[in-house]
């Protein structure tokens, strides 16, 4: 209970169920309570024909006579703040309305050109997000959750979602997976944060990265104070046969079973090279199992962690699968590095929702996660032969690329006609990159990107109903 010589005191009032703050400043207790309650009613706190606590229990809880409280009110009434009725308590006078300035006018027009649809990579059909079955397993998993669900609890992740996913893993993707090695994290960009951190910890001065791929994830390990030299990418995936000429690398981050943006998969020979060097030289592969679950045309590329689990990192998460939004990802990490990452998670970003990982847990063990993957599985691939159709017949000097899996398709151009295209797009309403976008200029490491004119093309992301304005605007600007 606060003393009501102090700043501040809180009064419930029971007939509502809310708290009543109130800064008692003045001279006295009942100038300073009638001051509070006058500002409370003037700033809108107190809404017009809000109820008051009634007298008697304001005084208990602010510590006061009953006669300073009767006493405030009965100015407030004869001011016209308040108002008092025989049965009805007292309550805020609803001529009593604090003054609200008029909204500013929007200081900037809307965009005109705002794209009318949308084929930039990152992000898959959200419109198609399994809502019904989301919540019928956020309702079972929250219901069958122990009280100590709701706690701090362990730094690795829920033991229901760890559990879950290595069986998962081990059956859909090939991984070596024990809940003891797996940590649950906010997706791979937070996944990379601490792989990062940890290396720095371990004095690893560089990390190799794919010729292309997200800035946004170099421009993380740079941050991180770590140097990232290039490897080039070709029609076998990334040349992993050349990170033995690198010095100094103590890392390398790839995505074995779909690079992005290109599409390719690694080669075994390409696959062995990297296990190789790992194994030779106490270095750690950082595995992006990027769009493994969204293989089209033959059985889906196992993970490259399999080969060696000692010495690859595993990330993977449900951006692509699900949505995004539901920040969910996790590592699957040598047994060495598990108290590092835990330790680096503990320090900073403790927990990920313990509730949205007893659901994710819930929806793979209930087999509804496969049934979702799988029913999109047929949905992108339909969108894909769609995709090709279309160009085969309305632009048949264009060649697709790094369809096999994924959400994209890479559109190869004439050479110097990248920027032209992009920009033609943008005329006709239409949002879509380039790959050079994609690469990583390495001219401190004494590379430079190879002449690749191409266009990253979404086919996943747009509506039903937009995709064939989507379509056909494509097919318009191809040169």
């Amino acid at each position: 209970m606060a003393d009501p010589r102090t700043n501040s005191a809180a009064a419930p009032p029971p007939a509502l169920g809310t708290d009543l703050h109130l800064d008692l400043r003045g001279p006295g207790l009942r100038a300073g309570l009638t001051e509070a309650l006058r500002e409370a009613v003037r700033t809108g706190r107190l809404a017009p024909g809000s109820r008051l606590p009634a007298s008697r229990s304001l005084a208990a809880d602010l510590g006061v006579s009953r006669n300073t409280v009767v006493e405030s009110y009965a100015e407030l009434v004869a001011e016209g703040w308040l108002t008092a009725q025989q049965g009805s308590g007292t309550r805020v006078a609803t001529r009593a309305k604090p003054h609200r300035a008029a909204p500013e006018a929007p200081r900037t027009r809307p965009d005109a050109h705002r794209p009318r649809y949308g084929l930039v990579t990152g992000a898959p059909d959200l419109g198609n997000f399994p809502r019904s079955q989301w919540l019928a397993a956020a309702r079972r998993a929250l219901t069958a959750a122990p009280n100590d669900a709701l706690g701090y609890g362990d730094a690795r992740g829920r033991v229901e979602l760890r559990t879950a996913l290595a069986d998962y893993l081990a059956r859909a993707r090939g991984v070596y997976a024990e809940p003891e090695r797996i940590v649950v994290c906010s997706g791979f960009h937070h996944g990379l944060a601490l792989m990062a951190q940890a290396l720095r910890a371990r004095q690893v001065r560089a990390v190799a990265v794919e010729a292309y791929g997200l800035g946004l994830y170099r421009d993380l390990l740079t941050q991180a104070g770590l140097d990232i030299p290039p490897l080039g990418v070709d029609e076998h995936g990334a040349c992993t046969d050349d990170l033995a000429r690198l010095r100094g690398v103590g890392a390398v981050l790839t995505t074995p079973a779909h690079q992005y943006p290109t599409g390719v998969a690694l080669s075994p020979e390409r696959r062995a090279a990297a296990v190789d060097w790992a194994r030779a030289t106490g270095g750690l592969i950082l595995e992006d199992d990027y769009d493994g679950e969204f293989r089209y045309d033959r059985q889906p590329v196992g993970a490259l962690q399999g080969l060696d689990p000692e010495r690859v990192v595993y990330f993977g998460s449900v951006s692509k699968s699900l949505a995004p939004g539901v920040r969910l990802g996790w590592m699957v990490l040598p047994e060495e590095l598990v108290p590092e990452i835990v330790a680096a998670k503990g320090h900073g970003d403790y927990m990920t929702s313990a509730l949205e990982q007893l659901t994710l847990a819930e929806f793979i063990a209930s087999g509804a996660y496969d049934r979702h993957v799988r029913s999109m599985r047929l949905r992108y691939r339909r969108r894909r032969d769609e995709l090709v159709t279309a160009l085969r017949r309305r632009a048949p000097g264009i060649r697709v690329t790094g369809m096999a899996a994924g959400l994209q398709a890479v559109l190869e151009l004439p050479p110097g006609t990248e920027s032209s295209v992009v920009r033609a797009a943008a005329r006709e309403g239409l949002a879509v990159g380039g790959l050079r976008q994609f690469g990583h200029e390495a001219a401190d490491f004494g590379w430079r990107l190879p002449e690749r004119d191409a266009l990253v093309v979404n086919y996943a992301a747009p509506s039903d109903s937009a995709w064939a304005g989507a379509l056909d605007a494509l097919c318009r600007v191809m040169p």
